[in-house]
Parts: C-alpha cells; sequence; structure tokens
C-alpha cells in the first residue's frame, strides 16, 4: 500500500439508499446526493467535488446506467474517485467498473449504506469515513468499502441475511 496524495476527491453519486429519504406522501424516494452534508462535519484539508451521475435504486441498474458511471469516472482527471452507491447490486457495478472502465492510476472505491444517510440510525457516514481512507492507502484498482472491510472488486458479495459485504 503506498499512502497517496489527499488533496482532491472525486465523489460520483448514483442514489441508492445512501439518499433515499422519506417523500410526504410516507414512500423512501432518492433524494440529492446526501455527501455534501455528511462532509461538512468533516475538518479536512481535502477538497471534494460532489458529481451526481444517476438517481437510482441500485436494484433498477443495468449496464447502461453502468456505462454512463464508466463515462463519468473516465472524466475525472485526479487519481481518487469515491462512488457512493446502492448495496444491492454494488459488487456487479464494481466489477463492471473493473472491466470497462480506463483506470490507470485510479484508486475507485464504492460504498454505500443499509440505512439512509437521513436516518439517525444509518451507518452512511462510518462508511463515508472508511471509504475515503481507503483512497489514501490502496493502490490503483476499484474496491468496495463496506462493514468496516475493505474488498477487491473481484472477491466480494453482499451477504443479504446478515446485512454486511464478506469475500466472495
Amino acid at each position: 500500500m503506498a499512502i497517496r496524495n489527499a488533496d482532491k476527491v472525486t465523489i460520483l453519486t448514483t442514489g441508492g439508499t445512501f439518499d433515499k429519504v422519506y417523500s410526504l406522501a410516507g414512500e423512501l424516494e432518492i433524494g440529492e446526493p446526501s455527501v455534501q452534508e455528511l462532509l461538512g462535519y468533516v475538518l479536512t484539508d481535502t477538497a471534494f467535488e460532489v458529481r451526481s451521475v444517476l438517481k437510482l435504486d441500485s436494484l433498477d441498474m443495468v449496464d447502461a446506467d453502468r456505462d454512463q458511471l464508466v463515462a463519468a469516472l473516465d472524466q475525472v482527471e485526479g487519481d481518487r474517485v469515491l462512488i457512493t452507491h446502492g448495496t444491492d447490486t454494488m459488487p456487479e457495478t464494481a466489477r463492471y467498473l473493473q472491466e470497462h472502465a480506463q483506470l490507470g492510476q485510479k484508486v475507485v472505491v464504492l460504498t454505500g449504506a443499509m440505512q439512509p444517510a437521513s436516518m439517525r440510525k444509518s451507518d452512511a457516514s462510518f462508511n463515508l469515513g472508511a471509504a475515503v481512507a481507503a483512497l489514501n492507502l490502496l493502490d490503483p484498482g476499484v474496491y468496495i468499502s463496506m462493514s468496516g472491510r475493505i474488498f477487491s472488486a473481484s472477491e466480494v458479495k453482499k451477504d443479504r441475511a446478515r446485512g454486511i459485504f464478506v469475500l466472495a
């Protein structure tokens, strides 16, 4: 592992539980990216650029959506990219990015939440912090930061019964 320059992180948001909010009708809907608010409490000299790419539940994500994410990732000039993503298909998207994106020296870390960031008992802040830290330590490639662990894109799955990510 090499410690990387912490000057700038680009965050690509795709929706998922991370960005869900309760509507006035009492339904969970994808809202605006919550990353900016969560980062507002953090004291750091790292600059964060947030770009909203998609607003989807990951169960609705198809390869055409992943192609949009690949295009957005390929346009990022920096070498550290964090992607917020729904947990249901996060491993599939991570592998898709690994196969299709022009990564070069980029470290790409996907993270999400089991409970929306807008809820008091959410894991979103914890997962976001772990993902930012991982960006500073990992070699180029695509990873998932969930459940207090870092996984290579090719070696991860969601254990739906326990609600955590584990080695595949």
